[in-house]
């Protein structure tokens, strides 16, 4: 606990017990059954903090959520869910895991250092992203998949973040939120069948208000390395 408070500001540690405090309280409530989801869900929590230090560790437990989320969409048959996360999102974690490590600020493994994308980069993110989302659509279609619009949605959003996450961009955070409330909503859709779902739900609910922090402290990050970095010429 020590080594917390060293890393993480009080409020950081209230954002992530809090958030853990209400995902086991909807699953006592709403579910009481599927340990999967709350093991998913404390796992997704905690790699959003650490995302949101700019820590690999947040990386690693995101590979780690994205497995058992995958298993948790199949059984609602969200295949759009399963197939991003396992087939993308996972791969891409393991990606930017290095790419952070590779990376670290001056020399400090627990913060990566924050990068800048250019114009034509994000012409060409988008171009890959249109292309990915057409994919698909076909892909989901062909299997059925439950709320089809908002599962290719959600491809979209999250191809989007873990481009940006792999690039060390800012703005993956709110990426993540915006696939968040497309998340959100399509947990909903699954809560009128099952109450269960619930706590999926809550845990998405979760995950945005994480992700809208991470957005804020990446950008406090950036203009703190910058301010650093400009010391350092001068």
């Amino acid at each position: 606990m020590f080594m917390l408070r060293k890393f993480f500001t009080k409020g950081e540690l209230f954002l992530w017990f809090g958030s853990i405090a209400i995902i086991i309280f909807s699953f006592c409530i709403f579910d009481r059954h599927n340990y999967l989801t709350l093991a998913a869900s404390i796992i997704g929590v905690t790699s959003l903090i650490f995302n949101a230090k700019g820590n690999p560790i947040g990386q690693f437990l995101m590979i780690v959520f994205s497995l058992f989320y995958g298993v948790i969409s199949y059984s609602f048959a969200y295949y759009g869910e399963m197939i991003t996360y396992l087939g993308m999102t996972m791969p891409m974690a393991v990606v930017a895991l290095i790419s952070w490590i590779r990376n670290p600020y001056n020399g400090n493994k627990a913060e990566v250092e924050v990068n800048k994308i250019s114009s034509k980069e994000s012409v060409f993110m988008w171009i890959i992203t249109l292309i990915v989302t057409v994919i698909f659509y076909f892909i989901l279609d062909h299997f059925n998949t439950a709320n089809l619009i908002p599962s290719t949605i959600s491809v979209t959003t999250s191809f989007v973040a873990v481009y940006l996450i792999f690039r060390r961009s800012p703005y993956f955070a709110l990426a993540y939120a915006a696939n968040d409330v497309v998340l959100i909503i399509l947990w909903t859709l699954a809560s009128l069948y099952d109450s269960r779902y619930i706590s999926v739900l809550v845990c998405f609910c979760a995950f945005l208000i994480n992700d809208v922090y991470g957005f804020i402290n990446w950008q406090r990050m950036k203009e703190r390395q910058a301010q650093n970095q400009l010391c350092i010429e001068q």
